[in-house]
């Protein structure tokens, strides 16, 4: 997730430039870049880091003219750097493009550009779009852009500059979002509103696969047909603040609510329905594979429960002996660790500290190592073999949300990456599970909409002392993160339990009204978690019960049922997860909690 503006008009860009990508670092903020026309020449200004190192290097050497693209990055393609940074000009220099999301087929672009001339000088997926604008460029600079979008696949908003056309802006959106702005006498786009607040509150909310050419003297909005289409202004009156959480009231809350595109990003080229699955340029082969004697999954917090559910399913789908470990403990306790180890770490941020010194010990034990991590560059990206990037985009919130089921989806890539190699499932075993997969951010679109009940139930107990979370197999996994959650934001003391483990001793905690969150997603232990609700509940729990929709029978056994839609049990984590942060988050706002910065917590520790 980056983000993108550009400005046309009688006043010298950069200075809103400079402003609204400040309203928009929350999108990301691995480096920054501006692009500016003026005499027919673009000047490009850009560097590594945050914004301020771009505002320096600006002050110390100005870039003027009245028409100009700007860009955060958040990197997904090539690590952030330099060079890395946007915009980016095309080969020849005519063409200059910003752009937020991800080119699917970029390499394929790529590979036919080279063939025709074309050089290439940075790792990204964006710097294709330049130089197919600029292939495709016969003197209107709006056609090239037609035609080089059609060519391409997956996500993009993007804003255009010509040196050719000094006097024109051409934009256009597909699964990334892009507004336009209205001002007097000048025009802008942006990824979202707070970039253009201080300027104006007139906006247009482009659709996808609208294009929008902005000149000094108005804005035209098209289809690719080039018929035009007509808008209504849209008056924002929200202040700053609640704009850059997009209208929710916490990060938290909106980053919630984002889940079902990161999931739908995550498996971007790497599920397709009928292809083999891909793990990028992660190199282990079917032999080295076979070779393998044990996965060890070393994480912390909440990375560390994804871990727990990467447990299960590689083991399950793979057939490979997996150890989870906690990472502050892994070293100390002198693990057995060779050449035919496999060790895959999961870091939000790259930089956790304890997870930093596993992957270090593995390697120096000849071990290979993989990373999942939502940050391209990071330091485990850099030090471990292969890296799997989650693309969650930035997470602001403390409390890890979107990050957590990307993780979860990235553990199943590679649980059936490593089953499609073993062959211990069948193609169309594989196939169902791809299939399952997929639907998955519709089926989590469908959670987020039906929240009332969780809600509602959070309404009447936030001001409880003690909460439980029970489940059995992946649902214990799901439960400890729900317990994690509830007590990070919430502050109220919570325990997850094996729920057969509740007669060797956690069943003498509960009395008369104390609430309990029960999980029941998986059909195998379907009938044996319900006995362990009923042995809470008749010693008094007050009870929340989810399981999938058609189960309704579990309305006996609890105070309150919550259904989710049905997928394979060992997927239900991805869907089970988002009720339970959403009851940590009520929770929380009832107790009137700082939800997006909890106390005494740091989004990354990178300290032991």
């Amino acid at each position: 997730m980056c983000g993108i503006v550009g400005y046309i008009g009688k006043k010298e860009a950069t200075p809103f430039l400079i402003n609204g990508l400040s309203k928009l670092e929350y999108r990301g903020y691995d480096s920054a870049g501006v692009a500016v026309l003026k005499d027919g020449e673009l000047k490009v200004s850009k560097c590594k880091g945050r914004l301020v190192n771009l505002e320096e290097k600006i002050k110390n050497d100005p870039v003027f003219g009245s028409l100009g693209i700007g860009h955060t990055r958040w990197a997904t393609h090539g690590e952030p750097s330099d060079i890395n940074s946007h915009p980016h000009n095309s080969y020849k220099g005519t063409i200059s493009v910003v752009h937020n999301g991800i080119i699917e087929n970029y390499l394929s672009i790529k590979e036919r550009l080279i063939s025709k001339g074309y050089e290439f000088h940075t790792e990204t997926d964006t710097e294709v779009i330049p130089n197919l604008i600029e292939y495709y460029y016969n003197g209107d600079l709006l056609d090239a852009v037609i035609k080089a979008v059609s060519k391409m696949e997956g996500s993009y908003a993007i804003g255009v500059i010509c040196t050719e056309e000094p006097d024109k802006l051409v934009a256009v959106r597909k699964d990334s979002p892009l507004i336009v702005g209205l001002g007097q006498e000048e025009y802008y786009i942006a990824s979202d509103i707070p970039a253009v607040l201080n300027n104006t509150r007139d906006v247009y909310l482009l659709n996808d696969k609208e294009f929008v050419v902005l000149t000094r003297d108005g804005v035209k909005i098209l289809t690719e047909d080039k018929e035009e289409v007509k808008k209504e202004v849209y008056h924002v009156t929200w202040n700053a603040d609640a704009a850059e959480k997009g209208g929710y009231e916490h990060f938290m809350l909106k980053e919630i609510h984002e889940q079902p595109k990161a999931i739908r990003d995550t498996m971007t080229s790497r599920i397709v329905k009928g292809q083999p699955i891909k793990l990028d340029d992660i190199t282990i082969t079917k032999e080295q594979i076979n070779e393998l004697n044990k996965i060890y999954i070393v994480a912390c917090g909440t990375a560390y429960h994804a871990g727990v559910v990467g447990k299960y399913a590689i083991e399950k789908l793979a057939r490979i002996p997996v150890e989870v470990d906690i990472a502050s403990e892994f070293r100390y306790r002198d693990p057995i660790i060779d050449n035919k180890t496999l060790m895959i770490v999961i870091s939000q941020s790259g930089e956790t500290a304890d997870t930093l010194a596993a992957l270090r010990l593995a390697k120096e034990k000849q071990a290979r190592v993989l990373a999942i991590t939502n940050v391209v560059g990071s330091s485990v990206a850099r030090e471990a073999d292969d890296v799997l990037y989650t693309w969650a985009g930035p997470e602001i919130a403390v409390a890890s949300t979107k990050a957590y089921v990307t993780q979860l989806i990235a553990m199943y890539i590679i649980a059936l990456f490593f089953a499609q190699n073993k062959g211990t499932l069948s193609s169309e075993e594989l196939e169902e599970y791809k299939n399952e997969m997929l639907l998955l951010p519709e089926k989590a679109e469908k959670v987020l909409e039906t929240k009332e009940v969780v809600q509602k139930f959070a309404s009447k107990n936030y001001n409880r002392k003690d909460m439980f979370f029970l489940g059995r197999g992946v649902d214990y996994a799901v439960a400890m993160e729900g317990s994690l959650k509830l007590k990070e934001i919430s502050y109220i003391h919570s325990e997850a339990y094996a729920a057969g483990e509740l007669k060797h001793g956690p069943i003498a905690l509960i009395e008369d009204g104390t609430v309990v969150i029960a999980l029941a997603t998986q059909d195998s232990l379907y009938d044996k978690m319900v006995s362990n609700i009923k042995e809470v509940k008749t010693r008094g729990a007050k009870v929340l019960g989810f399981a999938f929709e058609g189960h309704n029978e579990i309305e006996k056994s609890v105070d309150v049922a919550r259904y989710i839609p049905k997928t394979l049990p060992i997927l239900a984590p991805v869907l089970s997860v988002i009720p339970l942060q959403l009851l940590s988050y009520y929770v929380a706002t009832f107790k009137g909690c700082d939800v997006d910065k909890p106390r005494n917590l740091a989004k990354s520790v990178t300290v032991e």
